[in-house]
């Protein structure tokens, strides 16, 4: 029998009939498909704004060193606030309310809101730190708890706000020093992208700056808060403040950075607490920075013949767990 050499012919693994396959399956799937290629938009649409740049420790010595100049802030605001109620699927809106703010290094917080047109108290609370007090007139209620505790009232709406939480978000605290210091913190930074407007109204996508800080707590280490910077400007557009669960408690956004005195500041700040259904957006009118703020400034006393409303406490004998005696019990 006759056998053809390798060079004589075409053989079964031929680079030759492989292309020769190759170009017939084209030319069954062109007709079959009408084409072998397609072109769609591109769904991320980027920014094309101009960008700057800063490393992990020009972030962290900003927010220190924006930390260490304000030790205390009078404020002129007004504030819109709304809280939702899932069961229901209503949500309240408190519109048109001007408040005051008073805030003194390192806990010590008031904030008064003022009912539209007749300018009545609509509530009055402080904090320092520790313990935190509410006055609402409307209800002839002065409620009494801890700033830090769990107080949270699935039938409440507003009286689930706190001091401690408006605090937080006001002020940005300093990243801790780096371990093993007591109390140190560990801050990683992370190059993320945030949704923002462009000159035409379009949602886009822009590079960020995310600086998320660790802490440890009673379980272990967990992450505490996450800052975000605008790639634009370079300042803090975001802030968000886990549980120890890791669940966002609070979540604040600055907006309209102004100059207030020689101090950058943002003009709008929107604080959201998703867990307890409300949200509150303080635009500020007039700012002070480090003006003296006396201890009386914060004082808030119980009002004669108010309804004393315990929150997270147990009652005392012979009460009934809503109303009191001396607030200072």
């Amino acid at each position: 029998m006759a056998h053809s050499s390798p060079s004589s012919g075409i053989g079964l693994h031929s680079p030759h009939l492989r292309r020769l396959w190759l170009l017939c399956l084209v030319a069954f799937a062109v007709p079959l498909g009408g084409c072998l290629f397609r072109t769609r938009p591109l769904e991320r649409q980027f920014s094309n704004a101009p960008l700057k740049t800063a490393t992990q420790k020009d972030l962290i010595d900003y927010v220190n060193q924006q930390a260490g100049k304000v030790q205390s802030m009078l404020a002129t605001v007004d504030i819109d606030a709304s809280a939702a109620d899932p069961k229901n699927g209503r949500v309240t809106d408190y519109k048109e309310i001007r408040g005051y703010i008073l805030a003194r290094k390192p806990d010590m917080l008031r904030m008064k809101g003022l009912m539209p047109v007749v300018r009545n108290t609509a509530f009055d609370m402080v904090s320092d730190g520790k313990e935190f007090k509410l006055w609402v007139p409307p209800k002839d209620k002065f409620f009494i708890g801890s700033a830090t505790g769990d107080n949270y009232q699935p039938d409440k709406r507003m009286e689930n706000m706190r001091p401690q939480y408006v605090y937080e978000a006001l002020l940005l605290p300093e990243i801790g020093p780096e371990c093993p210091a007591p109390n140190c913190e560990i801050a990683v930074l992370e190059n993320g992208y945030e949704t923002v407007l462009d000159s035409r109204k379009h949602r886009v996508e822009q590079p960020d700056y995310e600086l998320a800080v660790i802490r440890q707590g009673p379980q272990g280490w967990y992450l505490w808060r996450r800052i975000q910077f605008s790639r634009t400007d370079l300042l803090p557009h975001r802030q968000r403040i886990y549980d120890l669960q890791g669940n966002v408690a609070t979540d604040a956004n600055y907006v309209d950075y102004k100059d207030f005195g020689g101090f950058s500041f943002p003009a709008t700040i929107e604080i959201d607490r998703p867990r307890e259904n409300y949200d509150i957006t303080l635009n500020i009118l007039k700012l002070d920075i480090n003006k003296p703020l006396g201890d009386d400034q914060f004082a808030l006393e119980q009002p004669p013949g108010a309804e004393i409303v315990h929150l997270g406490m147990k009652p005392g004998p012979g009460e009934d767990g809503a109303k009191s005696g001396d607030p200072g019990k």
